[in-house]
């Protein structure tokens, strides 16, 4: 073993830049990195850049056609083609759009092959989490779905079993879709209810194709739930199929906007239990797949009050050195803040709370709660596939 932990970062990712009044800032991603280097962690992991994903890797997911379509719009976006989901709002073409696409795929595609490889034990690459795009189109503020790349990278590389936990405030749909059929891999999915956000899928009886029943799972959050609904709901389903399931890797999307802050959606969820799921996905990791884990960032649109202390922590806690919450936030790096987004930084790194829950197993079902309504849905859909009592 070569390095306990991997960051993946090449400042080019910041290029990946849907324009002035895109949510998808990259000012957030530059930001993470700048906080990642005040706390030292860029000497605590090893800093690695990696090549963009070329063709034949993209295809292991993204059909011919839809790469040659954002080639032609990386080339003159005038003429990006909105059947494949380019040039549309949440997706505008820009000059360079598959170079920097395909920069953040070749991140996440070589941190999978580190890990596997032996090379590190745990891998970060918050650049990544694209989950939304498709086979065949963008979608979503996303071009090319780099976790499912990673994924389907992995079982090329001989790999039987990957476990995929998403607990974005948005349903990691493309990841779902690529891998529907295919029994070796389990995607899981904690999100905001579709009725509430988009993209208006991840519903409890969504469980994987015929040849794969129950490797698909949704667990959809009532809109409000904050840090007790969402640890409950984490706890209440992720380490029991995790054990039943025993993935060789586990691959975690870290996306930020379950926030309180976050503008795009509404549940309630603290930097301090996002904290804590990190940590739980780093445990899980140790417990399940002999320590091998890939965590990517996501969404987050809070870019500069929540993104880079949510992801600091993630790569805290991949490189063994957790930042504790009270910690207060370097003077140099709000100073960064205020000088790219004349906003005031954030003055430590917790929101102050101490997140509890209660444990769904030995605390009891309540059939008025929604929250639990929620729980035993998905426990009911895909606990017994997977030999498991709801």
């Amino acid at each position: 073993m070569s390095g306990r932990a991997q960051v993946m970062w090449d400042e080019a990712v910041t290029g990946y830049d849907f324009g002035p009044g895109h949510p998808m800032d990259p000012v957030r991603l530059a930001l993470t990195m700048r906080l990642v280097e005040a706390f030292g962690l860029d000497r605590a992991a090893r800093v690695v850049a990696a090549k963009p994903a070329g063709d034949s890797t993209l295809r292991l997911v993204h059909r011919e056609d839809y790469v040659a379509a954002v080639r032609a719009a990386s080339a003159d976006p005038s003429s990006a083609d909105t059947s494949y989901g380019l040039g549309t709002p949440d997706d505008p073409a820009f000059a360079g759009i598959h170079e920097a696409a395909a920069l953040i795929a070749g991140q996440s595609v070589s941190a999978a092959e580190a890990v596997w490889a032996g090379e590190a034990l745990h891998a970060v690459n918050f650049a990544g989490g694209l989950h939304h795009a498709m086979p065949g189109a963008a979608s979503g503020f996303c071009v090319y779905n780099d976790a499912a790349l990673a994924v389907a990278r992995l079982l090329e590389l001989g790999a039987e079993r990957v476990a995929y936990v998403d607990v974005d405030v948005h349903h990691g749909d493309g990841v779902q879709a690529a891998f529907w059929d295919d029994p070796r891999v389990l995607t899981i999915s904690l999100h905001e209810h579709p009725r509430t956000l988009f993209p208006q899928t991840g519903w409890s009886e969504e469980t994987g194709g015929d040849a794969a029943q129950g490797s698909a799972v949704n667990l959809p959050l009532p809109a409000g739930t904050g840090d007790a609904g969402w640890l409950r709901a984490f706890h209440a389903v992720v380490p029991e199929l995790l054990a039943a399931f025993r993935p060789q890797v586990l691959v975690t999307q870290h996306g930020a906007d379950t926030h309180f802050e976050d503008p795009l959606a509404h549940l309630a969820v603290s930097l301090d239990a996002q904290r804590l799921v990190a940590e739980a996905c780093h445990s899980l990791a140790h417990e399940h797949a002999e320590g091998r884990w890939l965590a990517l960032g996501g969404g987050g649109y809070a870019v500069a009050e929540v993104v880079p202390r949510a992801w600091t922590h993630l790569v805290a806690v991949a490189a063994g050195q957790p930042v504790a919450p009270q910690t207060p936030v370097p003077e140099e790096w709000r100073a960064e803040v205020f000088r790219r987004t004349r906003q005031l930084g954030p003055l430590r790194m917790t929101d102050g709370l101490e997140p509890q829950w209660k444990d769904f197993a030995h605390s009891g079902y309540d059939p008025a709660d929604r929250l639990d309504q929620a729980i035993l849905a998905t426990r009911r859909a895909v606990f017994p596939s997977h030999g498991l009592l709801p």
